[in-house]
C-alpha cells in the first residue's frame, strides 16, 4: 500500500500558560511547508485550554470549522447569535460563509480537551450556518459513525465533497474502509492501530489511497477523513 505517514512527534507544538496545541498542519505561528494539509482538510489542532481561560472574539471567513470536545465543556458565543456549551461526545460546526466572529471560553475548573477540524469549502461566500450534535462512540463502538458530510446521512452538513466519520475499535477488532472518495487520511486519538504494514499510535496519521482495514491493537479511537482529490 502507497502510504503517507504523519508522525505525532512531526507536528508543530505550541505551549503557553493557558493553551497546550499540537498542530498536524502549519497553523499560527508554527510553519512547516511539508505539511500545509491533505486535500481540502486544512488545519487538525489537538488543544487542551486550561481552566477559566480560552479564545476570545476572533473572526472566520470561508472555512468549515469543525470542533470535536474529547473531555470536559467549551463555552461558544458567535456573531450570529449562539450562545452555549459543547460537552465531550459532542460536535460543532460553523461554517463561517461571508464571515462570522466567534469565542470559546473553558469557564470550568478542569482543562479542555478538544479537537479544531478546518475544511475548505466548495462554495465560497454562503451565508454562515452553526449546527451541534451529540454522537459518542464509546457508546457504539466497532462501527463508523458520519459525522460530517454533504449527504443526508451525514449528522452535520458541510459545503465540501467530504466526509468525516470517526470510531471507536476495541483491541483485535477489525473495521474495513471502503473508500468513496479518491484520497483516506486516518488521525489516532487514542490507542494503536496497525493498517497493512503500518503500525500508528496516538498523535499518528496515515494518508492514503485504496480500500483497507483497521485492526486495532489496544482500544482506540480515530478519526477518518474520506476526501476528494485536491
Amino acid at each position: 500500500m502507497n502510504a503517507f505517514i504523519h508522525h505525532s512527534e512531526n507536528r508543530g507544538h505550541v505551549n503557553m500558560d493557558w493553551l497546550d496545541s499540537k498542530h498536524s498542519f502549519s497553523f499560527g505561528s508554527w510553519y512547516d511547508p511539508k505539511y500545509m494539509g491533505v486535500s481540502v482538510l486544512r488545519v487538525i489542532n489537538d488543544d487542551t485550554i486550561a481552566a477559566h481561560n480560552g479564545f476570545g472574539t476572533h473572526a472566520h471567513d470561508n472555512m468549515e470549522i469543525l470542533t470535536c470536545v474529547l473531555d470536559g465543556t467549551i463555552s461558544h458565543r458567535d456573531s450570529m447569535g449562539n450562545e452555549g456549551h459543547i460537552s465531550a461526545g459532542e460536535w460543532q460546526l460553523m461554517s463561517a460563509g461571508t464571515g462570522v466572529q466567534h469565542s470559546e471560553i473553558n469557564n470550568s475548573d478542569s482543562p479542555v480537551h478538544l479537537l479544531q477540524i478546518w475544511i475548505h469549502p466548495d462554495i465560497r461566500n454562503a451565508e454562515p450556518n452553526y449546527q451541534q450534535i451529540k454522537c459518542d462512540p464509546r457508546e457504539q463502538p466497532n462501527q463508523w459513525h458520519v459525522i460530517a458530510g454533504p449527504q443526508p446521512n451525514a449528522l452535520i452538513h458541510i459545503r465540501q465533497q467530504a466526509e468525516i466519520k470517526t470510531a471507536v475499535i476495541t483491541k483485535d477488532y477489525v473495521l474495513p474502509i471502503q473508500t468513496t472518495q479518491h484520497i483516506n487520511y486516518v488521525h489516532v486519538l487514542a490507542g494503536s492501530i496497525k493498517i497493512a504494514e503500518y503500525t500508528l499510535h496516538a498523535g499518528d496519521a496515515i494518508a492514503f489511497t485504496d480500500t483497507n482495514q483497521i485492526e486495532a491493537l489496544e482500544d482506540s479511537q480515530i478519526i477518518w477523513f474520506d476526501l476528494p482529490e485536491a
